[in-house]
Parts: structure tokens; C-alpha cells; sequence
């Protein structure tokens, strides 16, 4: 008889092991994708802006063609984006399961925000009658539009990033979810500058 009810507390042990693994591990899969189609969003709006920011230099370039004088400020400032846009789109292709990539990536697009600023301000100082010229202030609209989009994707990423860390790091859930190699994912870093959008209002 012993036998026999070792072996049923084997069995329902088993079951219940089954159950609560399976529902852990479907469950982890969710947030993970999650995770995943929120990051997807933000690098939507990330490369909006890689799309955009060339358009813009070139349209400052054209309406400045006609100008003799060397604007010094504009020349640096431009120089300063370009770095700052060759060396995010370099990184380009970051996940937040590589923890360090995605963090370079990100400090990367940090830079890019803010030496967009920086250029779009030496602009204004240089050529203050370029909002005039209907291509630019188009642009600049929409620029901004998608620094807001960015600052919207980056909270509701961290909003559904901070419910699979909790997920994974709670007990008994984080024994499955190291069984099932399920980690925590990394956040942004706190950046004042990058949850501000350039001051592209003339």
C-alpha cells in the first residue's frame, strides 16, 4: 500500500510541477514577445528620425547655398551630427537581450538627440529666416513629432520591460524562469536631455 502512495505523490507532484511550469513558461513567453514588440516601436521612431535628419541638413544646405559667408557655428554643428549620426546608425540592430549592445545603442541615440539640438539651434542663430522656407518648417514639425513618438515608446517599453522583470524575478517563477533561461532585461538609462525633444520651434 505504501508503494502505491508513494507513488500517486509522485505523480501528482509531477502533474503539478507539469502545470505550473508549463504556465510560467507560456507566460514568460508573452512578456518576452512583449518585451520585443515595444522595443520593435521604439526603433520605429528611432530610425524615423535617422530617416529624417539628413533631409534636414541638406534642406539647411540648399537654402544656404546662395550665402558667401562660412557660418563656423553651423560647419561644427553639423560636423558634431554627422559623428553623432554615423555612430548610432552603426549600432543599429540592438536587442534587449544584449544587454551591452543595447545600452551603446541607446547612448548612442542619446548623443544623436542631442547634437541634433545643438545643430538645429546653430541653424536658427545662422539663417533665423529659414523658417520662412515651407520645406524646413515641414520638417521640423515632424522631427518633432517623432521626438514625442520616441519619448511615448520609451515609456510604455519601460512599462512592459519592469512586468517581465518582476515576472522573472519573483518566486517561484525565477526557478523556471532560470531553467528556462529567461533573464531580466535591461532599462534605459536615466537621461534628462534624451526625454526632451530638440528645440526645433523657431
Amino acid at each position: 500500500m505504501k508503494k502505491y502512495i508513494t507513488i500517486g505523490i509522485i505523480v501528482v507532484l509531477a502533474i503539478v510541477l507539469f502545470v505550473s511550469g508549463r504556465s510560467t513558461y507560456n507566460s514568460m513567453v508573452t512578456l518576452d514577445q512583449d518585451v520585443e514588440e515595444a522595443w520593435g516601436k521604439v526603433q520605429v521612431q528611432y530610425q524615423r528620425r535617422m530617416d529624417l535628419i539628413p533631409n534636414m541638413v541638406e534642406t539647411v544646405k540648399g537654402y544656404a547655398a546662395h550665402e558667401s559667408t562660412t557660418y563656423e557655428k553651423v560647419t561644427e554643428a553639423r560636423a558634431g551630427l554627422s559623428d553623432a549620426y554615423n555612430k548610432a546608425k552603426d549600432l543599429d540592430g540592438a536587442s534587449p537581450d544584449n544587454a551591452q549592445n543595447f545600452d551603446a545603442y541607446n547612448a548612442a541615440q542619446q548623443s544623436l538627440n542631442r547634437a541634433l539640438s545643438i545643430y538645429v539651434n546653430a541653424v536658427h542663430e545662422a539663417y533665423p529666416d529659414l523658417k520662412a522656407d515651407t520645406q524646413f518648417a515641414n520638417l521640423q514639425t515632424v522631427l518633432e513629432g517623432t521626438e514625442n513618438r520616441i519619448a511615448t515608446e520609451r515609456g510604455r517599453y519601460t512599462d512592459v520591460v519592469k512586468q517581465y522583470n518582476v515576472a522573472v524575478k519573483k518566486f517561484p517563477a525565477n526557478i523556471w524562469a532560470g531553467i528556462f533561461g529567461f533573464s531580466a532585461k535591461p532599462q534605459f538609462a536615466a537621461d534628462e536631455a534624451a526625454a526632451t525633444a530638440p528645440h526645433v520651434q523657431f
